[in-house]
């Protein structure tokens, strides 16, 4: 019979899976306290948590939730780090510490329901945010019609010119 404060803990971190957009699974092996420190506070301050928890709970909770990919990852020295916003900003961070102490890597990650491996990891975190490529996407779209205007505006402007250059004309003869 399963205790009452592992039944509460098993749902906490179900409902933080379930509400999150992205989920990635990190080893956290040969990181210092002040090492972890410093990138829990990074990530805290970008709205992503960074929790470890026991496999077996987090195991559950993934089975709970039938995501049994994630499950197998549950081993050894696990740490999750959860966000609900775009997911650039938590790869970014894990990427840079774990590039510059060179010790834990990320596992598995999952972007909304999809799961991906760690080789797919660098290049998320070289991506930019979602603001910057959504403003890349507007100003893409945007140059065209503002070349368009600009086109049209020219030749309205020499349409006006020529009828006032004729008209001048007329008037002198």
């Amino acid at each position: 019979m399963p205790r009452p404060e592992k039944v509460a803990r098993v749902a906490e971190i179900s409902e933080s899976l379930k509400a999150a957009k992205n989920i990635f699974i990190t080893d956290y092996s040969g990181l210092n306290v002040i090492d972890v420190t410093e990138m829990r506070k990074q990530l805290r301050e970008n709205g992503v948590s960074y929790r470890v928890y026991k496999n077996t709970l987090m195991r559950r909770a993934a089975a709970e939730l039938e995501m049994d990919d994630l499950a197998d990852q549950f081993t050894g020295q696990t740490a999750v780090a959860v966000s609900t916003e775009d997911p650039t900003v938590p790869a970014r961070i894990l990427y840079d510490f774990f590039n510059r102490l060179e010790k834990p890597k990320v596992r598995v990650f999952r972007i909304e329901d999809k799961q991906y491996g760690p080789e797919d990891f660098k290049q998320l975190a070289k991506l930019p945010p979602r603001d910057i490529v959504l403003s890349q996407l507007i100003a893409a779209i945007e140059s065209p019609i503002s070349a368009l205007v600009g086109t049209l505006d020219g030749v309205i402007r020499d349409f006006v010119g020529t009828v006032d250059a004729i008209a001048e004309k007329k008037k002198e003869s």
